[in-house]
């Protein structure tokens, strides 16, 4: 059965960004995209048939989990998987207690998506199965499909979870642009792996791309996180 998913993600390119992968995973469809928490009521609202929310946190109108206790108020049950750069372990606790099934920290590759899309399919799957009634080993199979862990294996050859990390933090806690050279220093790397993870961030739709000009010699490209 196909999985209906609602994108809730405030950013342009980063909600169309999540469209296109899940559209990209088998069994899964994109019900709608909503850039605000109202819009996901009312999304929610005019189509019970939505199977599963990926949940940014950070909307112009609200808490992603002031929007997800207001669901489950009005009697919503689909299932939400948290995409988000929100690292805070209070926001990570409340949303496990709110029923966040997943919880996916922004940066991402598309593997790396890929696998908690899979992941969600096979608990869906797994709970579909069978007799209404589960034994102790029917529970631990079943909440151990969501605990498996992804590895910096999903990043691309060559990258590391802990680098792109550290890439990721230079461009969030800098008061503005930053070029390959500058966050190559900030990190103690290569300007040309530096490059790379830039890249990396700016095809996910996290960061934002623009030509530096001034002195002599080409321009530099620049590089902000989309906050």
């Amino acid at each position: 059965m196909t999985v209906r998913v609602l994108v809730v993600e405030d950013e342009a390119l980063a909600a169309e960004a999540h469209a296109e992968y899940t559209r990209r995973v088998p069994g899964f469809e994109v019900a709608g995209v909503a850039r605000s928490a109202g819009e996901a009521v009312r999304q929610l609202n005019g189509d019970p048939g939505i199977d599963l929310i990926l949940l940014d946190l950070h909307l112009p109108d609200g808490h992603g989990l002031g929007l997800l206790q207001r669901l489950r108020a009005a009697g919503h049950l689909c299932d939400v998987i948290a995409v988000t750069s929100a690292r805070d372990s209070e926001v990570v606790r409340r949303a496990v207690a709110q029923g966040v099934v997943l919880y996916l920290l922004k940066p991402f590759s598309f593997a790396t998506f890929r696998t908690k899309l899979e992941q969600y399919a096979a608990y869906r799957a797994r709970l579909g199965e069978g007799s209404t009634e589960v034994v102790q080993d029917d529970v631990d199979q079943l909440m151990g499909t969501l605990r498996s862990r992804g590895s910096s294996a999903d990043l691309p050859k060559g990258m590391s979870a802990e680098s792109l990390r550290q890439v990721t933090e230079a461009l969030r806690t800098a008061s503005g642009s930053l070029s390959a050279t500058q966050v190559a220093e900030t990190i103690g790397a290569s300007r040309v792996t530096a490059r790379r993870y830039l890249e990396h961030l700016a095809r996910d739709g996290l960061v934002d791309r623009a030509q530096r000009y001034g002195g002599t010699g080409r321009p530099e490209v620049e590089y902000t996180w989309r906050r």
